[in-house]
């Protein structure tokens, strides 16, 4: 690991420690949040939903792939489903409003950054049963003001936080994660607290409502594998999958490609992730400062600086004419800019590469 690297891992770390929780939801709203995902779904792979390449992917973990190795979504498919309750501070159903505009969480967020302000902008879930993860460690998609979720892919994002050139307009944020999950193979969350040549904790399975503050935007984190080992990868799994309820049993789900059922996945196998987050804004000063744009980033200020520092470090390159989707210089970017996989993991939830070995 060179100098750039060591002090990108040196300053990826979240405003405070995360916060565990219990008891994150009263049982009418896990209820109200299941029958949504229920009866609003299939939901895709959140491979399909967030990423034009493979190498957008590498571009969003920690650790690149072996030289000579030509990344492929391949390499990264997994069972792994996404879908929304909220967006940009709208709640998309409203049976689940008291959900998103959720007091506690507000009070929770203010008090983890210390600050006046909070506003609720986005809740997403995650399902999956048995799964394989091939996620070195990643963090959540940074925001900044003028760059965020509406215009920016979250590669760019991601690669502008290990940058560390653009921390003046970097948005303060929170999350509260809450688990669903009663499944006792893998299924917890591995977070790096300290950046990732620190070492790591974890929140261990089996979790029912179970849940963390934390901002995820600094912190390298990984969900677990789960699930019996052989279930972990159906065949006929592929990026046009999705995942729904299975019409045949009142609680069981199933995996569909096209018109053929690939897995059907138990209620007790289901691991069930829902992400809840917000902005914060420290006093008014800053508060009107985002809501009137007065000192917003454009995406051609964001590549005049990064072209600048690449130069800076010495890489050679033609300026790309289309650098949201120029895969070589999103490979560029990714070795410029990446630490690498964590050093240490937890025995219990080895890397990707270690589980035959674990």
């Amino acid at each position: 690991m060179n100098t750039e690297q060591q002090a990108i891992a040196s300053r990826i770390r979240p405003v405070a420690e995360p916060r565990i929780l219990d008891d994150v939801y009263r049982e009418d709203q896990y209820q109200r949040m299941l029958g949504v995902v229920r009866d609003r779904g299939p939901w895709q792979l959140i491979l399909a939903q967030h990423f034009a390449s493979a190498q957008e992917v590498v571009a969003t973990l920690s650790g690149a792939l072996p030289e000579g190795v030509e990344p492929s979504f391949d390499h990264f498919l997994t069972s792994n489903f996404r879908g929304y309750f909220a967006k940009h501070g709208t709640c998309l159903y409203p049976e689940l409003e008291d959900c998103f505009f959720n007091s506690k969480f507000l009070d929770l967020a203010r008090d983890y950054w210390k600050a006046e302000y909070a506003r609720p902008d986005n809740m997403l879930f995650n399902i999956n049963g048995p799964c394989d993860s091939h996620d070195p460690a990643h963090l959540d998609a940074t925001q900044f003001r003028g760059i965020n979720q509406k215009n920016t892919p979250i590669w760019l994002m991601n690669t502008m936080t290990k940058s560390g050139l653009f921390d003046h307009w970097l948005m303060k944020r929170a999350q509260v994660i809450t688990w669903f999950y009663p499944g006792r193979i893998g299924g917890g969350f591995t977070y790096w607290p300290q950046g990732p040549l620190e070492a790591p904790k974890r929140v261990s399975a089996p979790m029912r409502n179970r849940g963390v503050v934390v901002q995820n935007e600094m912190m390298y984190h990984r969900g677990e594998a789960c699930g019996p080992q052989p279930e972990r990868k159906p065949a006929g799994l592929a990026f046009e999958s999705l995942l729904g309820a299975d019409p045949q049993s009142p609680d069981g789900w199933q995996i569909t490609t096209g018109d053929q059922v690939v897995q059907r996945i138990p209620a007790e196998e289901l691991r069930f992730l829902i992400h809840w987050s917000a902005e914060i804004y420290q006093d008014k000063e800053e508060l009107g400062m985002v809501m009137e744009h007065t000192d917003d980033l454009s995406h051609e200020q964001v590549f005049d600086m990064l072209v600048t520092d690449l130069r800076r470090q010495g890489h050679q390159f033609d300026p790309p004419s289309d650098p949201l989707r120029d895969t070589v210089f999103i490979s560029l970017l990714t070795r410029a800019y990446d630490v690498g996989a964590p050093r240490i993991y937890p025995p219990e939830a080895p890397g990707p590469g270690q589980e035959l070995a674990a």
